[in-house]
């Protein structure tokens, strides 16, 4: 990558904004209110707000391999509850994507060396649903699967913090699950039923 053109790019990028408003970035520089945290994977290919049709200003982002919201990971910890407390953002989303190289490799029986007990994170999902995903022969299914799953326990991750529970009981706040097909472009929300998954597990997790 000949690094000379992003910075090309970049005051292109700037004279287009210009063209359009002539005080985008002074706009731009008065603060930020989002109205959605979007917690992605870090793979190049899955860009926040661009697959979005959103802007700079319009969305609050945290990425990291497989999009996961471990509770002792200080970093997502952080953000999840700036973006919630200070930001005051009423939607939180959890977007995996297809060909997650995160998720296969979690589904791989290797030695990955300092990724392997981020991937536990995985495999414990996995765990969770081994009797739905052993039942699936098609192993590419069954990795688009596990995508999804992911997915779904991140959100239940997320609602097991006080930070959620709180803002979900005073402005409504919601948590959503969505995956990304890199291979059609298409954002697909799973319309996870929290309510019949916590239902079992409310009373462990909930937080006053």
């Amino acid at each position: 990558m000949n690094l000379d053109r992003v910075f090309q790019n970049n005051k292109q990028w700037i004279k287009e904004k210009l063209d359009v408003d002539a005080h985008y970035f002074e706009n731009l520089g008065e603060g930020q209110n989002p109205e959605l945290l979007f917690i992605g994977c870090s793979d190049s290919r899955v860009t926040a707000e661009e697959l979005m049709g959103l802007g700079p200003g319009d969305v609050f982002v945290h990425r990291n391999i497989a999009n996961m919201v471990i509770s002792i990971d200080l970093n997502v910890m952080s953000v999840v509850n700036y973006a919630v407390e200070h930001l005051k953002v009423n939607h939180v989303v959890v977007c995996g994507h297809y060909a997650c190289g995160g998720v296969k490799a979690a589904m791989q029986s290797a030695d990955l060396g300092i990724l392997n007990p981020w991937l536990r994170n995985i495999r414990d999902v996995y765990r969770i649903h081994k009797t739905e995903l052993n039942a699936i022969v098609d192993e590419e299914k069954k990795y688009d699967r596990l995508v999804e799953l992911n997915v779904q326990e991140q959100c239940v991750n997320l609602i097991k913090t006080a930070a959620i529970q709180k803002a979900a009981r005073e402005r409504g706040l919601i948590v959503h699950g969505w995956v990304f097909d890199v291979h059609t472009g298409e954002l697909i929300d799973l319309k996870i039923d929290f309510e019949n998954i916590l239902e079992s597990i409310r009373e462990i997790y909930h937080l006053d």
